[in-house]
């Protein structure tokens, strides 16, 4: 088992836990994240992007000029590719990027992103996080308390308000639960804090 310390909101250790080497100590696998996040970010794009074809832009319907004895190469309209104000020859048009991982991929990635997270001593895991009312400032405090500098990602095992809307407005902060986050988050914030009840409900669907 791993033992990490176990602080509370003002960055005092109370105790330890021992983590679920199934969950927080595997070989992280390379390969299955990288795949993971190529996926994230491909779902995450809009495929809007869209280029007008020859047929597609206004005006060269008449021929510019005759066939043959001009000197010019043959032309059919102005609104080839090759010509200023012409249509996009191969351009981009909307499609959908989006792709499905195997679930045991996904898994694999989600745990070696936690136990890379776990092996470099940037998971901090707190006994609570509660807020009595909605304060940014109060936040911070927690937050550089605890030694959780630069960007970082916060987990809770269920939705709370005051803290999501505390954390909104701070730069580099994010707030997720344990049944939204994924590999991309875990592995672009540089600290991880988690509450002790968040790693139990991530023990509880993974340790098997």
């Amino acid at each position: 088992m791993l033992d990490v310390k176990v602080l509370n909101m003002n960055g005092e250790e109370v105790g330890t836990l021992s983590l679920s080497e199934a969950v927080f100590g595997i070989e992280p696998n390379t390969v299955a994240m990288h795949a993971a996040v190529v996926n994230y970010l491909a779902n995450r794009r809009h495929g809007t992007q869209s280029t007008k074809t020859r047929t597609e832009v206004r005006g060269g319907g008449r021929k510019p000029w005759r066939q043959k004895g001009t000197g010019h190469a043959r032309q059919g309209s102005t609104r080839a590719p090759q010509w200023t104000h012409g249509g996009v020859a191969l351009g981009p048009k909307p499609r959908k990027y989006r792709f499905t991982l195997n679930k045991k991929v996904r898994r694999v990635a989600l745990l070696s992103a936690l136990s890379c997270k776990v092996a470099a001593s940037e998971m901090i895991v707190l006994e609570n996080l509660e807020l009595n009312e909605i304060k940014t400032k109060a936040m911070v405090k927690t937050l550089a308390n605890v030694g959780a500098n630069g960007k970082t990602l916060i987990v809770m095992p269920e939705v709370n308000e005051n803290v999501i809307r505390s954390a909104h407005n701070i730069p580099g902060v994010r707030t997720a639960l344990t049944n939204t986050i994924n590999v991309y988050d875990i592995l672009n914030h540089d600290n991880l804090v988690i509450t002790k009840e968040a790693v139990a409900k991530l023990e509880e669907v993974y340790a098997k």
